[in-house]
């Protein structure tokens, strides 16, 4: 099984409460901040709910 490397780019400052929420269940706290997690579709809606805010790669 792959694993996504999530990078949070944009802050969360102003941003709405769903999207601040989302980004702290990734464990993304900080710009620049690089966490790895298990590719599956929880993890893939998360993603897509603030694929503005975030670079993503997949790692074999």
């Amino acid at each position: 099984m792959s694993t996504l490397k999530i990078t949070l780019k944009k802050s969360k400052i102003g941003r709405i409460e769903k999207h601040i929420r989302t980004c702290e269940a990734l464990g993304l706290h900080k710009i620049g901040q690089t966490v790895e997690k298990p590719d599956n579709e929880a993890i893939r809606g998360m993603i897509r709910n603030i694929a503005f805010m975030v670079d993503v790669e997949e790692v074999k």
